[in-house]
């Protein structure tokens, strides 16, 4: 009898959990691989003269639609309601409020320094994310590298630490011994000749460090007992892992696959500054057609327009535009009264919103001074799942740590069990993660901060996920204007959660209005 995708794929999930999973779903093109990117639209400059376009939402799709159509010479206005730019794109500092939906303000008191920042939202950028690096360099915005992973990071998997180095060395040493058996045994006969067989043993002693028997017992690009250096100090392996290790930890979830998913392949890159350093530098050129604290209320059509009902102040306010491009999440949008088409309000409400909590502290860089490590990740089964040390500021006395990034790396329970934590919950599970990393030093975390994407106002998630059915139905329903309304944003995109999506998405938006309106 067959085995249908679904079930294969939560077969795989429950083996290997979520970093088995995203693999393989790559491997069977159900999520995105780089693609040529086709540039930003052309509109000829004035040749949407005598056009309105309303925008709802500032973020980077509401902010790369603006600053489209502005270069065209449509009359854009932006509504957004908050008091910023970038939505999503949000990096936090000393000085900032924190509100929560049902949780405690929260003043950040951190230092004021250059590095001194936290993403609460998206904090990374693939080199091939061309749409945002190419408005980064249009507008710009200085990048620097981004280090997404550090062989001298901890692993806390199964009560036990681990260094991801020991880790992936020692699983692949296990793994090269394991082929060369089989090889040996004549299990690959079939498929290779006498001259291939060795050819394969030989480079899987290498690539396993295996020993002059084919077995694994060590390497020194591992862990040492004794590091090597001058005069009589040669490096000394230390003891290996073994499968059994391997198997309790569940092969250490998503981190030893987590460079090799298309989105983590180094060169992995960030502003210098924070995140939103491209939601600033976007909203720059297009400032006087935002409009912050403008809560839509109700979008509508007004004969082959659009008509926007918002609160700025406390004052009711109408937008009218020819055309309408909606950035707003779809949980968000589902709430407002609209009179888009049924199957559209359908696909609205139809989409599910995956939960994230990040928790990030204020902390002398001991990391570094202490331990040598800099930058990278640190990962936990534990329901914090994630300690992210910084990639700029080195040297400096202090600066931010995230010490929990819960968003289901290590299964999808663990992110709804932190999400649901009081902040002192999670505050108190971050520092004993970190403690368990660097002992006695959890003590010097200082002013911890949190942020759950389900409990942020006008967010209510980190990002959409779309089931693998929903691409031909809700997702395509989405794609396509309903009337003078067109659709922007991540979840509009392959690329969810990433910021190249809602650009990718607020390009294609721009592009389809602006043949719209030379045909008109």
């Amino acid at each position: 009898m067959g085995i249908s995708r679904r079930r294969f794929l939560r077969a795989v999930g429950q083996a290997g959990g979520y970093g088995a999973l995203y693999t393989t779903m790559m491997g069977m093109g159900l999520l995105a691989a780089p693609r040529a990117y086709a540039g930003t639209p052309k509109l000829p400059a004035g040749s949407g003269a005598g056009k309105k376009v309303a925008v709802l939402g500032a973020g980077i799709a509401g902010l790369v639609a603006a600053y489209e159509l502005r270069k065209g010479g449509y009359q854009v206005t932006v509504l957004e309601a908050r008091d910023r730019p970038g939505g999503r794109c949000w990096s936090i500092r000393g000085g900032d409020r924190i509100q929560q939906i049902g949780r405690p303000d929260q003043v950040v008191e951190w230092e004021r320094g250059k590095h001194h920042y936290f993403n609460a939202g998206p904090a990374r950028i693939p080199q091939w994310h061309h749409a945002i690096i190419g408005y980064c360099q249009e507008l710009g915005v200085p990048l620097e590298v981004l280090v997404n992973a550090n062989r001298s990071a901890k692993l806390l998997f199964n009560g036990k630490v681990t260094t991801e180095s020991q880790a992936v060395n020692d699983t692949r040493g296990v793994f090269a011994e394991l082929l060369s058996k089989a090889i040996g045994k004549g299990s690959l006969d079939q498929e290779l000749t006498g001259v291939d067989k060795q050819m394969l043993l030989d480079y899987l002693a290498a690539y396993g460090d295996l020993s002059a028997s084919r077995t694994y017992t060590g390497s020194v690009r591992s862990v040492f007992t004794q590091a090597p250096g001058a005069y009589a100090r040669p490096a000394i392996p230390g003891a290996s892992l073994k499968l059994q290790d391997m198997m309790s930890s569940r092969f250490w979830g998503a981190s030893l696959i987590f460079e090799e998913i298309t989105e983590m392949q180094a060169t992995m890159l960030e502003p210098v500054g924070g995140m939103d350093r491209i939601a600033y530098a976007l909203y720059e050129p297009v400032k006087s057609s935002v409009r912050f604290s403008a809560v839509v209320k109700k979008v509508g059509k007004a004969g082959e327009g659009v008509r926007i009902v918002y609160d700025e102040a406390g004052a009711e306010k109408a937008l009218d535009a020819d055309y309408c491009i909606v950035t707003i999440p779809l949980p968000v949008l589902a709430k407002i009264p609209s009179d888009f088409a049924p199957e559209v309000k359908q696909a609205i409400a139809s989409a599910h919103y995956e939960p994230g909590t990040k928790v990030a502290w204020q902390s002398r860089r001991f990391w570094e001074q202490d331990d040598f490590q800099y930058g990278g990740l640190g990962w936990t089964d534990e329901e914090s799942e994630v300690v992210w040390y910084p990639s700029g500021g080195f040297g400096e006395k202090t600066g931010v740590i995230v010490g929990a990034y819960s968003i289901g790396f290590s299964g999808p329970e663990n992110r709804l069990k932190f999400e649901a934590k009081s902040f002192d919950d999670r505050f108190a599970l971050s520092r004993k993660v970190i403690e368990t990393f660097h002992p006695g030093r959890g003590k010097e975390l200082m002013l911890p901060a949190t942020v759950s994407w389900r409990q942020t106002a006008f967010n209510e998630g980190v990002a959409v996920g779309w089931r693998e059915e929903q691409r031909s139905t809700d997702y395509a329903t989405l794609s396509k204007p309903d009337g003078p309304f067109y659709f922007a944003g991540e979840h509009m995109s392959y690329l969810n959660a990433w910021q190249e999506g809602a650009a990718l998405s607020a390009q294609e938006s721009v592009t389809a209005i602006h043949k719209r309106a030379l045909a008109a």
